[in-house]
């Protein structure tokens, strides 16, 4: 099993959206969003986008 983090700084719907669709088309599977929220803001600053797909090497 192999895991890919991407990090994005970028938290709206249509990165989000363009992240998923880029890394799922080269054959990852999501497997999770993390948020970082800011303390003053409703919004999260930051998301970690986390993906698996079989295999061993890049």
């Amino acid at each position: 099993m192999r895991y890919k983090v991407v990090e994005t700084g970028t938290v709206t719907e249509e990165e989000l959206e363009k992240l998923l669709n880029e890394w799922t088309a080269q054959g990852w599977k999501l497997d999770g969003i993390q948020f970082a929220m800011r303390e003053s803001s409703k919004r999260p600053s930051m998301a970690f986008l986390l993906f698996t797909r079989e295999g061993e090497g890049d």
